[in-house]
This record gives structure tokens, C-alpha cells and sequence, in this order.
């Protein structure tokens, strides 16, 4: 890491837009903001990373380390200890290194920051903290919501900008909407706060392309959404004397091939379920192999030493995996940590892994058929789509939003369990530069150590975030 001098009261501002699924390909017509920003600036690349997946990109940014340093080798894994997996977890306390919000208040104890919808954004040592949080209560209801620090921005934040759009945030409703709300949240934030160090969290681009695949032609409209949106806040930041970093933390694959690794661990007898009132549950404390399956990316922890050497074998032979990497190729990409499962694989660019473990969809659990992101024991990008076997799906939610307002329990049944329906995934390193993951700034004086025709090593983004800040 670079080292930096103790600086002064004056320092610069800069504001990050996570724009997640951008790709230096995608900047053209249809994003005039973002080519106008790095027509005056710089653009280049950053290099592919394993995982290339949310918690472990954005973790890897902000701490310039590995996922053998920082311990988040994916978005959820397998906790030993609890015999359980977690997905989508997000104290703060889960990452194992220092990281950069604790790092310029160690340069300038005098700036400010914020961390807007960033992961791990509960608990984290940023001044200002956004992210979302629905409610649960106990009568089933999933209500949405935010979790804020200071504790009363919540409250304002709901005055000023109405409720956070949940289901349009995540799910068949997935839109512009959600990210509009978060980019509404970080002007506010600017405009009355003032944070020296400000990172937003733009997901709409990524979830579009993983329902309809990154060449569609429906993403030119996407693509111009988000472009708006970035646009918004690229004018607010001139406007407050804030440098811009745009960036991304992978580029979105067209997939056709959802490879099942649970059900073929289930067919060589190392896996086990649970039948609970006619369906089945995975219980992985029982399992001798089982995958903890996170877009194209899996962790596949062997809980039989014994079953090592039959179990990657049987991975080797697997048409849809590019890569399986047990101890030395772990540490190669660096992914030596206790929470990574004995091999991880890596799928071939138009595959990706599904959690599924069931062979009669019949049996399939009652939450595989709804939105459940922390009861799946695994990524499911399916929760994206409407089950089309449904004849007349408004009048199916209609009847559920019923029930719920008279308080009685339902189940959002809404979702499918055709895995071929995903388009897009990611995950697996790219291996050409204008379909990964992206690197603009407003000011090239930033990235003056960079050669941009190599782009950025992921490590590295740490440095330049840090220098854009106390330079």
C-alpha cells in the first residue's frame, strides 16, 4: 500500500459511484455522462478478481486486500461452527481487515465519511451509514426499511425521500427506481453533510443484465437509466468541488448452463436432507460434500477428509467448470482462508451455479418458489423472475397483498424453479478488459502511478481511492 503524509485542514473530496455491471464497452450514446466524464478525465480497467462477486470486490476495494486477508471469500458461505449457511450478511465486524474509512480518519482525523449501500455497512466505522434494512415481523410480513447511522437519519430520510422502494430493489420488480432512491440518499448526504469521502452503491445495471443477458437489446434503456442517475450526482459533485470515481466491480457474462452441483453430490450419496412436512431442506451439518453456490462462482466444503480426492475428481470431469482449486490454486488467487470450502470451482463463462438440491420440484422447500435471500443456502438469481406458469400473475399478487393487509399469513409463491431462465452471471475471471469491470476519474492526477493501458490491479483501487482523498 502506498504510504501517506500526515495532511493538512485542507483536503480534497471525492465521491465514488459503485456502478455495478459497467463495463468500459458500455460507455458510448448511451451513457453521455459517464463518456463525458471520462473524456475529461480517465478511463481504463480493473482487473478481474476471484470471486468476482459483490462482498468480495467492494471488501477487497476498500481494504487494498485479498479474501485470504479480509475472510469474505463470497457473498455468503458456510459458518463451521453453526453448521450453517448466511448469505447476505451485513455487520461490519465479518471483515477481518483494516479498511479505508478507519484509514483516512488515521491520516486526518478531521474528515468525514460515508458509506451509502456499500456491503457490510452495519456497524462500519464511516461517519454516515445508509443501507437497506427491511422489517420482519413475526406475523411473516417483509416490510421495507433502512438501517441509517446516526440512528435518526432514518427518520429523515423517509420524510424527505418516502419509504426506500424494497421490492424494486431486488426481485421480479428489480428497476431504476431503487437506485434513483439511493442516489437521492447520497445528495442528501452531500448537500448537508458535506463528507469528504463518499461511496454510493448503484446496483441497477447488474440485476437487469442478469435477467434478460448483457447484449440485449433492452439494456440500451438500462444503460440510459443509470446514466441519468450517475449523471445526477457527477453535477452535484462539480457543484461541490468534489473529484469522481466511477467504477465497477465486474462485467456481466451471457450464461445458458446452470450447472447443479448439489444434486450431483446428492447422486454420489454425500448429501444430505431433511424432510420437514413433505419438502426437503438441506442440512449441511449432515452432509459429507455439499456447495455453497454464489453466481459462478462455489465453495464446496468436504466434511469427510477422506472423500478429498473422489470429490475432485468428480469435479474435474464436470463439463460447465473451468477451474477447481483446491489448497495451492486457493492461495494462488488468494483465497486461503478458513471460511473457503476445501475446493473451490469456477464455472466456464456460459455457466453459472445454482443452489438447487432437490430432484422433484415437488419436494422443492416452500422458500425456493419466493424472495428469501437469507433462507437459501445459496445465490439465486431466479428470484428475479416471475414463475410464467402462472396464467395471471397481478391477480396472484393481488390476492397475496391482500391477505396481508388483513394480517393474515401468505407465502409470496411467485417465483420459479427453471434455472435456465438466468441470462447473465458473473464470478469467474474475463478475459477481455472491455467486458470487465470498469475504472473512470474525473482527475487523471489520481491515478499519475497507474498505467492505464495495464489498468488497475483490484488490490490497488484501495491506494487510489485513499490518495483521491488526502491528495
Amino acid at each position: 500500500m502506498v504510504q501517506v503524509n500526515q495532511v493538512s485542514d485542507v483536503s480534497s473530496k471525492l465521491l465514488v459511484l459503485n456502478v455495478v455491471g459497467l463495463s468500459p464497452k458500455h460507455i458510448g450514446e448511451h451513457t453521455p455522462h459517464l463518456k463525458k466524464l471520462s473524456e475529461r478525465g480517465v478511463k481504463t480497467h480493473i482487473h478481474s478478481m476471484i470471486p468476482a462477486v459483490t462482498c468480495s470486490v467492494q471488501t477487497t476495494y476498500f481494504t487494498g486486500t485479498t479474501p485470504a486477508q479480509h475472510g469474505i471469500v463470497a457473498n455468503g458461505w458456510y459458518f463451521r461452527d453453526q453448521s450453517e449457511i448466511r448469505f447476505w450478511h451485513q455487520s461490519n465486524h465479518l471483515i477481518q481487515a483494516p479498511q479505508i474509512w478507519t484509514e483516512i480518519k488515521n491520516n486526518n482525523s478531521g474528515l468525514k465519511t460515508a458509506n451509502i449501500f456499500c456491503w457490510y455497512n452495519m456497524y462500519c466505522p464511516a461517519d454516515t451509514a445508509i443501507t437497506v434494512r427491511p422489517m420482519y415481523p413475526s406475523d411473516g410480513r417483509k416490510l421495507p426499511d433502512i438501517y441509517t447511522s446516526p440512528s435518526a437519519l432514518r427518520h429523515t430520510l423517509n420524510d424527505k425521500l418516502g419509504t426506500f422502494p424494497l421490492f424494486n430493489f431486488w426481485g421480479p420488480k428489480s428497476s431504476i427506481v431503487s437506485s434513483q432512491w439511493i442516489a437521492d440518499a447520497a445528495q442528501f448526504t452531500i448537500e448537508n453533510e458535506q463528507p469528504n469521502f463518499v461511496t454510493v452503491y448503484l446496483p441497477h445495471l447488474d440485476y437487469a443484465m442478469q435477467k434478460v443477458g448483457p447484449d440485449h437489446p433492452s439494456i440500451c434503456q438500462e444503460l440510459c437509466d443509470i446514466d441519468k442517475v450517475c449523471g445526477q450526482l457527477i453535477e452535484l459533485a462539480e457543484a461541490n468541488n468534489y473529484r469522481v470515481i466511477v467504477l465497477s466491480e465486474y462485467g456481466i457474462q451471457k450464461v445458458s448452463r446452470p450447472c447443479h452441483l448439489n444434486r450431483l453430490f446428492r447422486d454420489a450419496g454425500w448429501l444430505t436432507v431433511r424432510d420437514e412436512l413433505g419438502l426437503e431442506l438441506l442440512d449441511v451439518g449432515a452432509s459429507k460434500v455439499f456447495a455453497v453456490a454464489d453466481h459462478q462462482v462455489a465453495h464446496i466444503y468436504v466434511q469427510d477428509e477422506n472423500l478429498l480426492p473422489k470429490v475432485q475428481a468428480l469435479l474435474e470431469q464436470q463439463s460447465d467448470i473451468e477451474l477447481v482449486l483446491d489448497e495451492r490454486g486457493k492461495q494462488k488467487y488468494g483465497l486461503n482462508h478458513t471460511r473457503s470450502g476445501e475446493f473451490i470451482v469456477i464455472a466456464k463463462p456460459n455457466a453459472w451455479f445454482s443452489y438447487y438440491y432437490w430432484q422433484d420440484d415437488a419436494r422443492a422447500p416452500d422458500f425456493a418458489r419466493c424472495v428469501d435471500i437469507h433462507r437459501k443456502p445459496g445465490y439465486d438469481p431466479v428470484e428475479l423472475f416471475v414463475d410464467p406458469s402462472i396464467k395471471f400473475p397481478l391477480l396472484k399478487v393481488a390476492s397475496k397483498l391482500i391477505q396481508k393487509k388483513l394480517g393474515f399469513r401468505y407465502l409470496m409463491d411467485l417465483i420459479p424453479l427453471d434455472a435456465t431462465l438466468v441470462r447473465g452471471s458473473h464470478g469467474a475471471l474475463v478475459s477481455d478488459p472491455l467486458q470487465g469491470a470498469i475504472f473512470i476519474a474525473s482527475d487523471g492526477a489520481m491515478v499519475a502511478d497507474v498505467d492505464l493501458q495495464q489498468g488497475i490491479p483490484a488490490t490497488q483501487v484501495f491506494d487510489v481511492l485513499l490518495q483521491g482523498v488526502v491528495a
